[in-house]
């Protein structure tokens, strides 16, 4: 039996012996992820005080980096939608435009000011498709009345002559001069207007014979470094309508400019279909979408509708005083909550407006009767 437990003691198998070196390695490493876990604490601890010290916005931010997006306009700020028929828009008191047909629209000129009736500059008109009139006599009022500030052209008649303008005027230039412009109009690549001179005179006399001792050019008649929206290249004057007309400014892909007199007629896109299919519609005004201020009102998802109570050829729109003809109109509302505006021209407003004034008085009596322009049952 002694012999057998030899052999069994023999069998146990030896103890293991670890190098020293393994030991001090296994201490290093264990220290080592402790300082770790250290640091990853104390920089967690660390940055979660920062950001709760910091607004909500600000705080996001500096967690997540999103890429800039565009955000989308949303109900509110969406371009109302135009439509206008024979609309006289007069512009300023020295000028209007005549709309036959227009289809487009109302943009804000600044993403946080609604567009008002009230300030022509919060809004401009990007036509898709439209044929616009303006007068060519009231063009020359708006330069006389300062319309280009700082010309040496003065006493400015602008005429129709065929096809073609003619400008009559008078240049200071050392000495004033009478001078006569006529040129043909068309529409340039970038959406003005061209105006190429073919005949310029001075003293009822032809340049030509003058050159030598006045030295007058084109660019003399305007001074285009110190006039925005007025460019001269040789024979050719280039106007931007949209630096030199009083708002509201009108954009829009320019497709032919041309002289119907006593007018000059811009269009827009490809209108000749629209013009000939609604040539026996009312004259009106549509604004459908987006938001508009008027007055001290402010009409959220727009539905109004203007339309001209006169058999005139021009619904007669004066920005200026629009209000009086809103007082003197007619308004129902739709069953879709729509506003419908039935008004009449300026000519016909009353002179009298004392009746469109509900008093307190009225309201305290009962037995009074309603103020004339009130229908009663």
């Amino acid at each position: 039996m002694s012999g057998v437990r030899t052999r069994q003691e023999s069998t146990v198998y030896p103890e293991t012996t670890v190098p020293i070196e393994w030991v001090g390695m296994r201490a290093r490493l264990a220290v080592l992820v402790s300082v770790c876990i250290l640091l990853a604490f104390v920089v967690w601890h660390l940055r979660s005080t920062r950001l709760a010290n910091l607004p909500a916005g600000s705080a996001t931010s500096t967690v997540t980096s999103v890429p800039a997006v565009t955000i989308p306009a949303t109900s509110e700020s969406a371009p109302t939608a135009v439509y206008a028929h024979n609309l006289m828009l007069r512009r300023g008191p020295n000028f209007r435009i005549y709309v036959r047909w227009l289809r487009g629209n109302m943009v804000r000129t600044q993403h946080d000011v609604n567009p008002s009736f009230d300030d022509p500059e919060s809004f401009f008109l990007e036509i898709k498709t439209g044929v616009i009139r303006a007068n060519i006599g009231d063009i020359g009022n708006f330069l006389n009345a300062g319309g280009v500030p700082d010309s040496p052209l003065r006493s400015i008649t602008l005429l129709a002559d065929n096809d073609n303008i003619k400008l009559k005027g008078t240049l200071h230039k050392l000495i004033s001069l009478p001078v006569e412009l006529v040129g043909s109009v068309a529409a340039a690549p970038d959406n003005r207007i061209q105006l190429h001179v073919t005949k310029l005179s001075v003293l009822k006399i032809p340049l030509k014979g003058l050159l030598g001792g006045l030295r007058v050019s084109v660019s003399d008649l305007f001074h285009p470094q110190g006039m925005p929206g007025i460019e001269v290249s040789g024979n050719d004057i280039f106007f931007d309508t949209l630096k030199l007309l009083p708002p509201p400014h009108i954009h829009g892909q320019l497709a032919k400019v041309r002289v119907v007199t006593p007018d000059i007629e811009e269009d827009f896109g490809n209108a000749e279909e629209a013009v000939t299919r609604v040539e026996q519609w009312r004259n009106f005004l549509r604004l459908n979408d987006g938001t508009i201020d008027f007055g001290k009102l402010t009409m959220h998802h727009v539905d109004l509708t203007m339309v001209d109570l006169s058999n005139d050829a021009w619904f007669d729109l004066d920005l200026n005083n629009y209000q009086n003809q809103l007082v003197n109109g007619y308004t129902r509302m739709t069953p879709e909550a729509g506003l419908q505006i039935f008004m009449p021209d300026l000519d016909n407003l009353s002179k009298n407006n004392a009746s469109r004034n509900i008093s307190m008085e009225w309201l305290k009596h009962r037995n009074l009767p309603p103020p004339p322009d009130v229908p009663s049952k």
